[in-house]
């Protein structure tokens, strides 16, 4: 038997759009190898094959079908060769969900003083022993291969923001080669993973902030026909209003068919404003990263737990979220738990943000279905945004 055979191929299907006059949201079904999830969809973070503060079996329990790797941090440590002989990336993590890996992208951004750009590709030094290494458009490929994630990402460069227009362009050229190699090897390989099953190839659409760089890319890579479509090299420091015009310039460019990925985005407000323009899939590490400094996300607003008006609220973290967390425990309890410096602090508070977002994804899907999404934005935003608890966490 066809070793493809025995596994789902990747399919999107869009299942509804809103009804709304100048509201492009849609909900969709994304049919993986290891999970079929609904969409709009977050996907938690998991640079080092682990959601920090999270095992499997708890974003099973919230509801996640979708999780992140990170194919430079992988690389590095413990390396892809090692994680194929365990049988890939799920199996080596205890992960029976579905993966996406990003291609390094992102760290040619993030690691400018470690990385030296040239046509062929990107010289890394490891931040962990100074090593060198080479990451080509080939490369990135089988390393992604062997790291068996159901859906891989394209090698690019991720610009900074601001730069200029001359050097968005000359960046975004490399990222269209590179796009073509990549494509080019993952053809080679049957566009299946070193464990057999089949992976999916997203393109990522860069240019900055200029609409004209945006919509070359997004035009030609549409024309290369990738299986979805990330918009790239934002949450980088640009304000929201830049990125969200961004957005209404390049996702009409992309096609119906296929998902929309958003890479790097974001907080609650981000994500309603991109769902709104059309997006499907979202990661950041913020639900995680703020939690671990005791930062938690609520219905109104971002509390910051260590703040001394919880030291006596016997409260849920959220009176309107349902999850564990606030069903069993307090603010007066995680505040002190924080204070503590305990362990337990940065697991229940991930715990929570987690699926609070979840949550709210969830309820975006259902306003979407029901035609009342701007209701639900508005309605959403008005509690969230409350001057009451909008400063919390910079307290």
């Amino acid at each position: 038997m066809d070793v493809l055979s025995a596994w789902p191929s990747f399919d999107f299907t869009v299942t509804a759009h809103s009804s709304e006059p100048g509201v492009a949201a849609r909900c969709g079904r994304l049919t993986l190898p290891h999970a079929t999830v609904e969409t709009p969809v977050f996907m938690p973070v998991g640079t080092q094959a682990t959601v920090k503060a999270m095992t499997p079996e708890e974003l099973t329990e919230i509801g996640f079908g979708l999780i992140l790797g990170n194919t430079y941090h992988l690389h590095l440590r413990p390396g892809e060769t090692l994680i194929a002989r365990a049988g890939g990336l799920h199996r080596f993590a205890g992960w029976d969900g579905a993966l996406l890996t990003d291609s390094g992208g992102y760290q040619v951004f993030s690691l400018v003083e470690l990385r030296r750009i040239g046509q062929d590709g990107v010289e890394f030094q490891s931040h962990i022993d100074g090593s060198r290494h080479i990451f080509t458009p080939e490369s990135v490929m089988q390393i992604e291969r062997d790291l068996g994630a159901d859906i891989i990402m394209a090698f690019d460069e991720c610009p900074p923001y601001p730069c200029s227009h001359s050097y968005a362009q000359e960046s975004l050229e490399r990222t269209h080669r590179w796009a073509e190699r990549c494509l080019q090897a993952y053809h080679a390989a049957q566009r299946r993973a070193t464990g057999g099953w089949p992976q999916a190839l997203f393109g990522i659409v860069q240019g900055g902030t200029y609409p004209d760089l945006r919509r070359t890319s997004a035009r030609t890579l549409v024309g290369m026909s990738f299986d979805g479509y990330a918009i790239g090299g934002l949450a980088v420091g640009e304000p929201a209003e830049e990125r969200n015009r961004t957005l209404d310039v390049t996702v009409p460019l992309l096609p119906e068919d296929r998902p929309r990925y958003l890479m790097g985005v974001g907080t609650p407000v981000d994500i309603l404003d991109a769902v709104q323009r059309g997006v499907d899939m979202f990661d950041c590490v913020l639900p995680t990263r703020n939690a671990r400094s005791a930062q938690v996300f609520t219905s109104e607003g971002v509390l910051n737990m260590r703040n001394a008006r919880h030291r006596e609220d016997f409260g849920p973290i959220d009176r309107y979220c349902a999850c564990r967390v606030c069903r069993r425990h307090t603010r007066a309890y995680l505040r002190h738990l924080f204070q503590a410096n305990e362990i337990l602090a940065a697991r229940l508070a991930t715990y929570h943000n987690l699926a609070f977002y979840h949550a709210l994804m969830r309820d975006i899907r259902n306003a979407i279905r029901a035609g009342a999404f701007r209701a639900f934005r508005q309605e959403f935003l008005s509690r969230y945004q409350a001057p009451a608890h909008t400063s919390e966490a910079e307290a």
